[in-house]
């Protein structure tokens, strides 16, 4: 394995990730999905409880829940061993969508193979979702129902495998779209720039005097 070309790609990715954020396109795929994985997973993070909560009990206690899981998303009255993963993983995936949302719209008459990755960072997410410390994760119900007692710590070790994957395969989507986010940039500003001296040849010849 050539690690040369592989720290060349990844600062490559991360020029292009740069790039990205200058674009308002990226903004409006990362916002939304930041917040919305924030907001499930601090929701999860004692399995399935806060939403029979949030159904049990009337207005406003309901909203009390989810204004909570929502300053959770910063770090707000959150065990900090706890919160840096979901922090972490909810960044990765608002880039991840940020940078499919403006790639998108670059090359909407395209296709991208690169785009079919979100699907399975999602999946993985959403099955990883819950508190890493506390062992609970989306799966908790039927493993318990399964494993009895013993479905809390098995729960807890997949939910820890299926976040360190999560995470592994977004760093390696992010590598992937950041380098093609880079190269559809800069190909486009060469293209509005050589169509601009076109379409002014009089001021090109003006600097060639």
């Amino acid at each position: 394995m050539n690690w040369r070309k592989w720290l060349d790609d990844f600062a490559i990715a991360g020029r292009g990730i740069l790039l990205a954020t200058k674009e308002k396109r990226f903004w409006y795929g990362f916002i939304p999905s930041f917040l919305f994985f924030g907001l499930l997973m601090n929701l999860l993070s004692g399995g399935t409880s806060k939403f029979n909560l949030i159904f049990a009990l009337g207005f406003p206690h309901n909203l009390q829940i989810l204004f909570d899981s929502f300053i959770g998303i910063f770090g707000i009255n959150q065990p900090f061993l706890d919160w840096l993963p979901v922090f972490s993983i909810c960044i990765l995936q608002g880039i991840l969508i940020g940078l499919i949302v403006l790639l998108w719209n670059k090359k909407r008459e395209q296709n991208s193979a690169n785009l079919g990755n979100a699907g399975i960072i999602t999946g993985l997410i959403a099955l990883g979702a819950g508190c890493p410390t506390c062992g609970t994760t989306l799966l908790t119900p039927l493993l318990g129902a399964i494993f009895s007692t013993g479905g809390l710590a098995m729960a807890g070790t997949i939910s820890t495998i299926v976040t360190i994957l999560a995470i592994v395969i977004a760093i390696l989507s992010l590598k992937r779209l950041g380098v093609e986010t880079y190269v559809t940039i800069i190909n486009e500003r060469y293209l509005a720039k050589k169509a601009s001296k076109a379409s002014n040849p009089k001021e090109k010849n003006e600097k060639n005097i």
